[in-house]
């Protein structure tokens, strides 16, 4: 069974950084896609970054290019999102998910199975 844990999560102020991490247990190859998604209270989820396991291709939405780094350990088994210049508008909880197999599909919820618990990013001003 696949099973996603987040920690990182913290309170900073604008223009800071964080640094989340995703340990993932339950695989038994590379072959699947594990990322970030991010929910602010009263807003919709939102697909922040992505990662294919087996390649590294990544993926970002425009809201964090070039602020937001998502990469993976050596053994691939955790993914960490880097995120720099942080905004109050990045405020949310952020979840790490996972497909059950193959590459990225996209940042629609509804490609990704398994959901960790979420970690509270709280970014003031």
């Amino acid at each position: 069974q696949v099973r996603l844990v987040e920690s990182g999560g913290d309170s900073v102020q604008a223009g800071g950084s964080l640094r989340l991490s995703c340990a993932a247990s339950g695989y038994t190859d590379n072959n699947n896609c594990i990322g970030w998604f991010r929910q602010a209270p009263g807003k919709e989820r939102e697909g922040v970054a992505r990662i294919f396991r087996r390649n590294g291709v990544t993926a970002y939405a425009d809201s964090v290019k070039g602020r937001f780094t998502i990469s993976l350990d050596i053994a691939k088994t955790t993914v960490f999102l880097q995120m720099n210049s942080l905004k109050p508008e990045d405020s949310a909880i952020y979840y790490c998910v996972a497909n059950v197999r193959g590459p990225c599909l996209g940042a629609s919820p509804q490609f990704y199975r398994t959901w960790g618990q979420g970690t509270q990013v709280t970014v003031s001003s």
